[in-house]
Protein backbone atom coordinates (compact mmCIF):
# COMPACT_ATOMS: atom_id res chain seq x y z
CA UNK A 1 0.00 0.00 0.00
CA UNK A 2 1.34 3.74 -1.10
CA UNK A 3 1.70 6.84 0.35
CA UNK A 4 -1.46 9.17 -1.00
CA UNK A 5 -0.29 12.20 -1.23
CA UNK A 6 -4.19 13.57 -1.66
CA UNK A 7 -4.64 12.54 1.78
CA UNK A 8 -1.86 14.07 3.93
CA UNK A 9 -2.32 17.16 5.43
CA UNK A 10 1.18 17.79 5.48
CA UNK A 11 2.10 17.06 1.79
CA UNK A 12 -1.02 19.30 1.20
CA UNK A 13 -0.09 22.60 3.30
CA UNK A 14 3.11 22.08 1.99
CA UNK A 15 1.28 22.51 -1.47
CA UNK A 16 -0.97 25.33 -0.22
CA UNK A 17 1.63 27.09 0.75
CA UNK A 18 3.51 27.25 -2.62
CA UNK A 19 0.12 28.14 -4.03
CA UNK A 20 -0.46 31.63 -1.83
CA UNK A 21 3.41 31.95 -2.57
CA UNK A 22 3.12 31.87 -6.08
CA UNK A 23 -0.03 34.04 -5.99
CA UNK A 24 1.48 36.99 -3.98
CA UNK A 25 4.81 36.57 -6.15
CA UNK A 26 3.28 37.40 -9.54
CA UNK A 27 1.63 40.46 -7.46
CA UNK A 28 4.53 41.55 -5.79
CA UNK A 29 7.02 41.69 -7.96
CA UNK A 30 5.34 44.15 -10.26
CA UNK A 31 5.02 46.33 -7.10
CA UNK A 32 8.79 45.34 -5.92
CA UNK A 33 8.99 43.37 -2.96
CA UNK A 34 9.03 39.58 -2.37
CA UNK A 35 6.53 37.10 -0.78
CA UNK A 36 9.64 36.99 1.89
CA UNK A 37 9.81 40.19 2.44
CA UNK A 38 6.05 40.77 3.12
CA UNK A 39 6.09 39.27 6.56
CA UNK A 40 8.57 42.15 7.58
CA UNK A 41 6.26 44.62 5.90
CA UNK A 42 3.34 43.77 7.46
CA UNK A 43 5.22 44.03 11.26
CA UNK A 44 7.11 47.67 10.06
CA UNK A 45 4.02 48.73 8.77
CA UNK A 46 2.76 47.76 12.20
CA UNK A 47 5.41 49.30 13.89
CA UNK A 48 7.86 50.71 12.58
CA UNK A 49 12.02 51.58 14.15
CA UNK A 50 11.93 47.63 15.42
CA UNK A 51 15.61 45.96 15.97
CA UNK A 52 16.48 42.09 13.83
CA UNK A 53 16.06 40.62 17.33
CA UNK A 54 12.21 42.47 17.67
CA UNK A 55 11.05 40.98 14.15
CA UNK A 56 13.02 37.63 14.95
CA UNK A 57 10.70 37.16 17.69
CA UNK A 58 7.97 38.53 15.84
CA UNK A 59 8.20 36.62 12.29
CA UNK A 60 9.45 33.05 13.82
CA UNK A 61 12.23 32.67 11.26
CA UNK A 62 15.91 31.87 11.24
CA UNK A 63 18.19 34.45 11.73
CA UNK A 64 19.84 33.76 8.75
CA UNK A 65 16.87 33.54 6.98
CA UNK A 66 15.72 37.41 7.83
CA UNK A 67 19.89 38.92 8.13
CA UNK A 68 18.93 38.03 4.14
CA UNK A 69 15.69 39.14 3.79
CA UNK A 70 16.68 42.72 5.59
CA UNK A 71 19.65 42.81 3.22
CA UNK A 72 17.71 42.34 -0.05
CA UNK A 73 15.37 45.24 1.65
CA UNK A 74 17.70 47.33 1.93
CA UNK A 75 19.47 46.97 -1.47
CA UNK A 76 15.70 47.43 -2.90
CA UNK A 77 15.28 50.94 -1.00
CA UNK A 78 12.18 49.53 1.32
CA UNK A 79 14.37 49.94 4.95
CA UNK A 80 17.04 51.64 6.12
CA UNK A 81 19.05 50.40 9.22
CA UNK A 82 20.53 53.34 11.58
CA UNK A 83 22.58 52.60 14.70
CA UNK A 84 20.77 51.13 18.04
CA UNK A 85 20.98 54.53 20.42
CA UNK A 86 21.41 52.21 23.39
CA UNK A 87 23.13 48.91 22.24
CA UNK A 88 26.08 49.33 19.84
CA UNK A 89 25.22 45.44 18.92
CA UNK A 90 22.10 46.49 17.61
CA UNK A 91 20.00 48.40 14.68
CA UNK A 92 16.97 50.07 14.42
CA UNK A 93 15.31 48.86 11.24
CA UNK A 94 12.75 51.43 9.79
CA UNK A 95 10.96 51.83 6.40
CA UNK A 96 11.61 54.10 3.97
CA UNK A 97 9.09 56.27 2.02
CA UNK A 98 9.19 53.73 -0.51
CA UNK A 99 8.61 51.18 1.76
CA UNK A 100 5.91 53.22 3.44
CA UNK A 101 4.26 53.86 0.12
CA UNK A 102 4.01 50.26 -0.75
CA UNK A 103 1.73 49.63 2.29
CA UNK A 104 -1.86 50.11 0.66
CA UNK A 105 -0.71 48.32 -3.04
CA UNK A 106 1.09 45.37 -1.36
CA UNK A 107 -1.99 44.92 0.96
CA UNK A 108 -4.16 45.06 -1.69
CA UNK A 109 -1.96 42.27 -3.85
CA UNK A 110 -2.20 39.95 -0.61
CA UNK A 111 -5.59 40.45 -1.12
CA UNK A 112 -6.13 39.61 -4.47
CA UNK A 113 -3.70 36.54 -4.05
CA UNK A 114 -5.96 35.17 -1.33
CA UNK A 115 -8.97 35.78 -3.42
CA UNK A 116 -7.62 34.12 -6.43
CA UNK A 117 -7.04 30.69 -4.40
CA UNK A 118 -10.72 30.96 -2.94
CA UNK A 119 -12.24 31.17 -5.91
CA UNK A 120 -15.36 29.38 -6.16
CA UNK A 121 -15.38 29.12 -2.47
CA UNK A 122 -18.73 30.75 -0.39
CA UNK A 123 -17.77 33.24 1.95
CA UNK A 124 -18.38 30.61 5.14
CA UNK A 125 -16.53 27.94 3.43
CA UNK A 126 -13.32 31.09 3.03
CA UNK A 127 -13.77 31.63 7.15
CA UNK A 128 -14.19 28.43 8.09
CA UNK A 129 -10.84 27.54 5.81
CA UNK A 130 -9.41 30.29 7.58
CA UNK A 131 -10.06 29.19 11.08
CA UNK A 132 -8.96 25.74 10.66
CA UNK A 133 -5.80 27.19 9.40
CA UNK A 134 -5.08 29.11 12.52
CA UNK A 135 -5.80 26.10 14.60
CA UNK A 136 -3.20 23.86 12.48
CA UNK A 137 -1.04 27.18 12.74
CA UNK A 138 -1.55 27.18 16.47
CA UNK A 139 -0.61 23.28 16.70
CA UNK A 140 2.27 23.44 15.33
CA UNK A 141 3.97 25.98 17.56
CA UNK A 142 3.27 23.55 20.31
CA UNK A 143 5.49 21.32 19.04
Amino acid sequence: MGFDRSHSATYLAGQLAKGFARSLQKRAMVLGFSPGQFPVLLELWQEDGLTQKQLLDKLEVEQATLANTLGRMERDGLIQRTPHPNDRRAQIITLTSLGRELEVQAVEAASEADAALFSGFRRFERELMIEYMRMIVENARKI
